[in-house]
């Protein structure tokens, strides 16, 4: 390949070629869906029966509410369902000023269902709507006001059961009611948001659910974990009258095992001889690693990653990385992909820094454990911030969850992100570059169905935050050196998309085009017999017990993403006068 060095200019910089306008909302066409038209005496009648036959269950929350010792918040959850392929006007169905709060909405193929809680004396808000429309009711000018619209789109009307809150994917509910796990409790707002969370601690201890001591604050809910079962759950109505949603915590992604390449310390020595590390007196950026920690004993990283720039969000899980997977991200983000550093006799200039927060403890999850990842991410970014508050950074977070059944759909752990890439409890005035990972194809079975996989696997949680930089992984390694790999051939070609890498393909165009950028992130190969990882295919980087080995390989949207906060922290120091949000453009 020629050397295009010569080619590489500084951006330009434009100033003073903007001005201010007012924000005006681009026009959508309406199309409007014909609700079909119903027997209003038919219809009307049988939803009032549905709404009387809830005051025996308004009154049995009541009552038990009262018991327990509560003086406000009495109410009951009601569920409305629409007919099949009829979108319910579900915006008209709460009325703040009554109390009658929208709790959550759901989609369910034909179906659209709310639940709203409708506080104890406003069962008759509803009574009313339905007698002006079995009325026909018109106002003084002649003119009807008897919700037809609305009423039109309502199937059914029945109290609110555990399964009315669950907004997750429904194949996640647990089919047994005795399974207990960490769920995601989303409490609403209300008039109060501590008192709403003081009273739903209350009752929950009271029936023995554990609950996460930290909470997740968003405008209008409060999100916590609670370790229960559906049946503990189905046994205090009392308990789900505080609850707007209901989901499955997440447990993060198992990260690939490090595998042994048969490298030597005399590869370091020629690199270390060649390399020159930015100190920590400069006012240089750092690329803060969100991980499992990072082993600085290791030589290439111990004269970029000080010992006072180790954190960790727990005290009890330690600085160390016991897993490896953080060191290998430190590889990658201080000097890249480190088989093209050993392979070159250039002069190796670093002019950035790291920092680690140990956002995992020592098995690389949280399962089972009543932290949020939310919170532990926001706790991660507060640590390096409080020691060094004036450092230019970029925060590297090559950790997702498990699983892709967001789709698009914000999440706490994606909104936690969006809140601190956005400075939201800061007013704006500090934005942050938050680099994350799109999430991993991990099944062969998958990457055998190269390049379909691609489009049919959903990029992992938190990546669809829309103000973090969601990394995937292309590739262009193609060469397969391995002695025993007769056979095999590289499924991706050079410059596809790594068989690794998640999209949003199949998400609603309402949700963000995900990933933003693509890096290096390895390749996979395969023969008759199926798909394998190979070391000549992944990126070569540190291990983390360096007295046992130097080098381990890594690939995927995990190696992506430490490659693209190098890039960041490269342009920062390039460009020390940019902003975070122009340095995540660029």
């Amino acid at each position: 390949m020629p050397d295009h060095e010569d080619r590489n200019k500084r951006h330009f910089i434009l100033d003073g070629v903007t001005e201010r306008e007012p924000f005006s909302r681009p026009s959508t066409p309406f199309k409007k869906v014909r609700v079909p038209e119903r027997d209003r005496r038919r219809h009307g009648t049988a939803l009032l029966n549905q709404v009387e036959l809830l005051a025996p269950h308004l009154r049995a929350a009541c009552e038990a509410q009262e018991a327990a010792g509560l003086r406000e918040g009495f109410g009951l959850q009601v569920e409305f369902e629409s007919f099949p392929d009829i979108e319910l006007a579900f915006e008209s169905l709460a009325r703040e000023r009554q109390g009658i709060e929208l709790l959550n909405v759901r989609h369910e193929e034909p179906r659209t269902l709310a639940t709203l809680f409708v506080p104890d004396g406003k069962l008759r808000h509803f009574e009313k709507l339905i007698r002006d429309y079995l009325e026909e009711k018109t106002d003084r000018r002649g003119f009807l006001r008897d919700h037809k619209s609305l009423i039109d789109t309502i199937n059914q009307i029945r109290a609110a059961s555990l399964r009315a809150l669950w907004t997750d994917d429904k194949e996640l509910f647990p089919a047994n009611d005795d399974e207990s796990f960490w769920w995601e409790v989303w409490l609403p707002v209300r008039k109060d948001r501590t008192a709403t969370v003081d009273t739903f601690r209350y009752l929950a201890l009271a029936q023995g659910l554990r609950l996460s001591p930290e909470q997740l604050e968003f405008p209008e809910r409060t999100v916590l974990l609670a370790y229960t079962s559906a049946g503990q759950l189905k046994r205090s109505m009392m308990t789900l009258n505080c609850i707007a949603e209901l989901r499955r915590a997440k447990e993060t992604a198992d990260f690939f095992d490090s595998l042994h390449p048969e490298e030597q310390r005399a590869w370091l020595d020629d690199l270390m001889e060649r390399a020159r590390f930015a100190g920590s007196e400069q006012p240089v950026p750092y690329v803060c690693l969100l991980d499992t920690g990072v082993n600085n004993g290791h030589p290439l990283l111990a004269s970029s990653l000080a010992n006072q720039d180790l954190h960790t969000v727990d005290p009890a899980w330690g600085t160390n990385d016991n897993q490896g997977h953080g060191t290998a991200m430190a590889g990658l983000a201080l000097a890249g992909n480190l088989a093209d550093a050993l392979d070159s006799n250039d002069l190796l200039e670093i002019e950035h820094r790291l920092e680690s927060v140990k956002l995992l403890p020592h098995d690389g999850a949280n399962d089972g454990d009543a932290h949020h990842h939310g919170w532990l991410t926001m706790e991660a970014v507060a640590r390096p911030e409080i020691t060094a508050p004036c450092r230019p950074r970029v925060f590297g977070m090559a950790v997702t969850a498990t699983d892709n059944r967001d789709r698009g759909r914000p999440s706490a752990w994606s909104a936690a992100v969006d809140r601190i890439a956005s400075d939201a409890d800061g007013n704006g005035n500090t934005p942050r570059l938050v680099v994350t990972s799109a999430g991993n194809i991990d099944k062969p079975d998958a990457w055998a169905d190269y390049p379909a996989s691609n489009s049919t696997d959903g990029v992992h949680d938190p990546g669809q935050a829309w103000n973090a930089l969601t990394v995937g992984a292309y590739t262009e390694l193609t060469n397969i050196t391995e002695a025993d790999a007769d056979g095999y051939q590289p499924i991706a070609s050079a410059g596809g998309l790594s068989p690794f890498s998640t999209t949003s393909c199949t998400w609603q165009p309402q949700w963000p085009l995900k990933p933003d950028v693509v890096f290096e992130g390895g390749n996979a190969a395969r023969d008759a017999l199926g798909p394998a990882c190979m070391h000549s295919l992944s990126l070569l980087t540190t291990f983390h017990i360096p007295n046992q080995r130097l080098f381990t390989t890594t690939n995927a949207t995990s190696a992506a993403t430490a490659l693209a906060a190098r890039m960041a922290a490269q342009l920062m120091a390039a460009y020390p006068e940019l902003w975070p949000e122009t340095i995540r453009a660029l």
